[in-house]
């Protein structure tokens, strides 16, 4: 059966194959099923797609590999044949016919008896190009024919198909291992076959794959551990905002966010930062916000004009008073180099703490702040840390192209070894926590890529999670907060029914980088995207 994957509204969350994984699957199946009808099944669906896609093509051009993914796209082409009299089929093969596999050498038969055009060049003019050439095996197109038919397709206004995966993508990473562009010219399809890649979803696969289709062929993909999960909204958020009668804003827990350094510290002004992640904060439902400018003077304002709900507190004394030990602290965001005298304090008391930009940025320098991080779980602290790549690269000790070429295995590295949820931010987002399968978001687009956006999800993160440590029934309040025992730890957890532990960290963040990147996708198309702009969409957890 197809499915075709909205990433915005995919519910329940699907589990994510890398290529160990799917090779498994495959060859069990394969054990399980008589000789060919796993190839028959996948060609099948090639076939229903295709026509789905192009139901009046006249012309059909297949690119089709030396191995069992040139096989799925022979045999489609045999049954094309046959279910498309009318239609032009031509297709290309590349392959050493004494080593082909079994089942692609049935199908490479099966084309042949069918009377199909063969070609070694690309037709000038088709309605529908289907990329059969490498799917899961490869790893990059070099010089030759294959290269030469894949250009052709990158290159189409023609709608393509990808069998399995967009050739040249890594299946794991997403990584595009071709040497001409990832993004198509055309309308891109790619028909995921038994088992949803990873790839597809982040670094250039989403651009590479475009609309993606799954079929499973009939196989359950459940029988091994997924390597990711795509990151969906929760079926069931519980009641709204406006069903907790008996709430207050104190149930709704506290946010202060510190950033923002002033323009008289150093002559750059980056206030709008701090400002931005706590009009989110506020937005998405945050009982009460404090904001705390670092570096502020005589001369700075201490009201938000337009936003006047925010309350203004001095930076340092907020982050070592009775309001870090209780709050949930968003920091960095616009600190520059004034987030140093806030960071050690933090690290040490704060029972919940989102470090964004800034705060990345001093930890990356500071051998001792970073021990101290990943100290926290320990002791029944939560750290969130929302890099965007370069950060992510400062934080491993690495250039921003080694986290890309391994998006997955960046955010898995920087949780375990800070012992804090991530989110690694970009073109499909990863989370990852200690100890968790991560997540890869679906939603969210270019629009994203502009100044303030990620402030704004510090926001969003911060917020959620104030508010998912406090449920709305005030019977389920704590009489008192937790405090600072002498080593640092928290006397009285949050745990248990409150939930303020390392799951709810990871169940906020989703959820705040999933309506995140909905908001981009649900822009007006032709129109800008400012930070600001994407206030007014947000809402309240678990609105």
């Amino acid at each position: 059966m197809l499915l075709r994957l909205d990433p915005g509204s995919c519910r329940p969350k699907l589990p994510l194959h890398g290529s160990a994984a799917s090779r498994a699957i495959e060859q069990a199946a394969l054990a399980r099923l008589p000789p060919h009808q796993l190839m028959q099944r996948a060609a099948g669906s090639v076939a229903a797609l295709a026509r789905a896609l192009q139901p009046h093509a006249r012309h059909v051009w297949l690119a089709c590999g030396p191995g069992n993914n040139g096989g799925d796209g022979l045999l489609a082409a045999a049954l094309l044949r046959t279910q498309l009299p009318q239609t032009r089929l031509t297709v290309s093969w590349q392959g050493d016919e004494a080593r082909l596999p079994d089942d692609a050498r049935y199908a490479l038969q099966q084309a042949r008896a069918a009377g199909l055009e063969f070609s070694d060049r690309p037709p000038k003019d088709f309605d529908l190009g289907i990329d059969a050439l490498l799917g899961l095996g490869g790893r990059g197109l070099g010089p030759g024919p294959m290269a030469d038919w894949m250009l052709a397709l990158q290159q189409t206004r023609a709608t393509v198909l990808c069998v399995d995966l967009p050739s040249g993508l890594e299946c794991d990473s997403g990584a595009w291992r071709n040497p001409f562009e990832a993004r198509p010219m055309g309308p891109r399809h790619t028909l995921s076959l038994l088992t949803l890649k990873p790839g597809l979803f982040t670094a250039d696969g989403r651009d590479a794959a475009g609309q993606v289709w799954l079929d499973r062929l009939g196989v359950a993909a459940d029988q091994l551990a997924p390597d990711a999960w795509l990151n969906a909204p929760d079926t069931d958020p519980g009641p709204t905002r406006q069903q907790c009668h008996g709430a207050h804003k104190g149930s709704h827990g506290d946010l202060l966010v510190l950033g923002g350094q002033d323009v008289s510290v150093d002559g750059n002004g980056m206030s709008g930062a701090a400002l931005l992640a706590a009009r989110a904060g506020l937005q998405a439902g945050a009982g009460r916000v404090y904001l705390g400018l670092l570096g502020a003077g005589p001369a700075t304002p201490a009201l938000d004009l337009l936003w006047p709900e925010l309350m203004f507190r001095p930076a340092q004394a907020s982050a070592e008073g009775e309001l870090a030990r209780q709050a949930t602290t968003v920091c960095g965001c616009g600190g520059g180099q004034s987030v140093r005298a806030v960071l050690p304090a933090l690290l040490e008391q704060s029972p919940r703490l989102v470090l964004d930009a800034d705060a990345l940025n001093a930890l990356a320098q500071q051998a001792d702040w970073r021990a101290q991080l990943s100290r926290r779980l320990a002791r029944g602290q939560h750290s969130i840390l929302t890099p965007h790549p370069l950060e992510a690269a400062r934080l491993l000790g690495c250039n921003s192209a080694q986290v890309q070429a391994d998006r997955l295995q960046a955010a898995r590295q920087l949780a375990q070894q800070f012992q804090s949820v991530v989110v690694l931010k970009g073109s499909g987002s990863v989370i990852a926590a200690p100890g968790q399968i991560p997540f890869i978001n679906a939603t969210g687009n270019a629009l994203l890529a502009t100044a303030g956006t990620g402030d704004v999800l510090a926001g969003m993160v911060g917020a959620y999670w104030t508010q998912t440590a406090r449920p709305c029934r005030p019977d389920q309040m704590p009489a008192a907060m937790p405090q600072p025992s002498p080593d640092g730890g928290l006397n009285g957890s949050l745990n248990g029914s409150l939930g303020d532990g390392l799951e709810i960290a990871l169940q906020a963040t989703c959820r705040a980088v999933h309506q995140h990147g909905a908001l981009a996708d649900r822009w007006p198309s032709g129109r800008g995207l400012r930070a600001g702009d994407l206030l007014a969409g947000l809402t309240p957890w678990p609105g």
